[in-house]
């Protein structure tokens, strides 16, 4: 058997593993913040901090996650950088989240500035404007090419903050569901389709490690609640409610992706299918999350977007 024939085995294989279903998607506002520091480390410091309890607006005030690290030459004050990208329902839950989230975590982190990464239209959000109030009448505000920045004294020297942040209307809730017979090598899969969306750009991941194993549904029996635990993929509850697991399957993760961009929520699930469903690991299918159609206006059809995007991203 030639290799191209081998090739076409394979993703004849892979195709028939994953289901023949859509994730359901829905519009978020979204920013995209730059951080910069003397080093990595410390801008990698920033970030993580940033991004930390924002897996899902269900609880969190926003989706947030390293986008992609920057090189010193793809930042505005040439120091190395990461690439933020956040979430919300509104521009005015995003504009206190990012300012709340950059003051508290950015500017607190030695050696950082920050910076808008999208451009400035009409629907913009205040972040250094929020910010400079902390330097209790000592900030000082500067003007570069026709965008203001504020800087504001600390411990260590300034912080330099851009004023206004351009935000875009981004898709949120694209998803993919791994299931399989063994719960390593579910997990291993899972991780594999992580590493490689994590390589397309203008998406992120939200959830620990990029994999969340409390998928939820939308609605509660307990009226307080917006969301519970997605019962027809949770493997103890086989026989007791209805399922959508296979019979062999013993565990399923969901990957949950939010993008700039339908297109890139697209590119990135074809990339996660690709890693996760290869034959020769003990998944048994690989599905997505919907609530036919009710939820949100994009549906990202699983198999259409695997063979639209046939080379890896």
């Amino acid at each position: 058997m030639t290799n191209e024939s081998m090739a076409h085995t394979d993703e004849v294989s892979r195709l028939a593993m994953v289901a023949d279903t859509f994730a359901e998607a829905f519009p978020m506002t979204a920013a995209r913040v730059l951080v910069t520091a003397d080093t990595h480390a410390w801008a990698m410091t920033a970030a993580g901090t940033m991004t930390g309890y924002a897996t899902s607006v269900i609880s969190c005030d926003a989706e947030a996650g390293i986008e992609r690290e920057l090189a010193a030459g793809e930042t505005p004050d040439g120091r190395p950088g990461v690439s933020v990208l956040v979430f919300a329902f509104s521009r005015d839950a995003l504009e206190k989240a990012v300012s709340n989230r950059v003051g508290q975590c950015v500017m607190t982190c030695p050696t950082t500035a920050c910076y808008n990464g999208l451009p400035v239209g009409e629907k913009t959000i205040s972040v250094g404007g929020r910010l400079r109030y902390f330097g209790d009448g000592w900030q000082v505000s500067k003007q570069i090419g026709g965008r203001r920045y504020w800087r504001i004294p600390v411990m260590d020297g300034e912080f330099l903050c851009e004023e206004t942040f351009g935000t875009v209307k981004g898709v949120a809730g694209g998803n993919l569901i791994v299931m399989g017979t063994d719960p390593a090598a579910t997990l291993e899969a899972a991780e594999s389709a992580v590493a490689a969306m994590r390589q397309c750009p203008e998406v992120i991941l939200p959830f620990p490690g990029g994999i969340a194993r409390s998928g939820s549904k939308v609605g509660s029996k307990y009226k307080s609640l917006r969301a519970s635990t997605n019962t027809a993929f949770a493997p103890t509850l086989r026989g007791v409610v209805g399922t959508e697991m296979p019979a062999e399957a013993r565990c399923a993760y969901e990957i949950v992706i939010d993008g700039l961009n339908l297109e890139a929520v697209e590119r990135a699930t074809a990339a996660g299918l690709r890693a996760a469903a290869e034959p020769e690991k003990s998944i048994v299918q690989v599905t997505a999350g919907n609530y036919g159609g009710n939820l949100g206006p994009f549906h990202i059809r699983l198999r259409e977007v695997l063979e639209r995007y046939l080379a890896p991203v």
